[in-house]
């Protein structure tokens, strides 16, 4: 199988796919991600998740042509409010406090791209609601998880100790992973990329 191309520099989404036996090759866009939320601000979360890979999918799909290439990001939306990765564990703390006690909806777009052209779509969503834990947890989690905070819009890591975090998670897994594997995959057999 020709390796496709993951518009992405997440070890994570990368894990992924190379679990499901899907052969990747990482380049990384290099979208100006600030300014494509900053045009979008106030809008809808979905639509700018699927901006963002969209821009990421074919920033790199023109210089691999004809590759397909996998571009997808991830929103986090709490009360009207956008979260983005936390800059150090500062951040990390007032973002984890600001969502405790609340539900939020983590936003996943994947699409996929060949040269100029978007040749599939998907948005998924994830609800989440962090439990109301106590700053003593908040200090021993931030202590415990490290710099692994900073590598997540949420400031957790679901498949880890971020778990604890929760009361309530209603969607799938590897949304909050980041990665819509099921769909994404169906997308790829649909396009040849895989045997279907």
């Amino acid at each position: 199988m020709t390796p496709i191309v993951l518009a992405s520099a997440s070890w994570t989404r990368k894990s992924l796919l190379e679990a499901a036996g899907v052969p990747v090759v990482v380049e990384t866009s290099e979208v100006d991600e600030a300014a494509i939320k900053a045009a979008s601000s106030g809008g809808d979360t979905d639509q700018t998740a699927l901006a963002l890979a969209e821009r990421k999918a074919l920033a790199v799909a023109v210089r691999r042509s004809p590759a397909l290439v996998i571009g997808a990001d991830q929103m986090l939306e709490c009360e009207g409010r956008w979260f983005d990765k936390p800059d150090d564990q500062g951040a990390a703390r007032d973002q984890l406090r600001a969502l405790r006690g609340k539900t939020h909806r983590l936003v996943t777009a994947v699409v996929l791209a060949s040269g100029r052209q978007i040749r599939w779509r998907h948005v998924e969503a994830a609800v989440l609601t962090m439990r109301p834990f106590s700053d003593q947890f908040l200090e021993a989690y931030l202590a415990r998880a490290g710099d692994a905070v900073l590598a997540s819009v949420g400031a957790y890591q679901l498949e880890g100790l971020g778990a604890q975090l929760f009361d309530r998670i209603v969607g799938d897994h590897f949304t909050i992973l980041g990665l819509p594997l099921l769909p994404l995959l169906a997308a790829l057999r649909a396009e040849g990329a895989l045997v279907a």
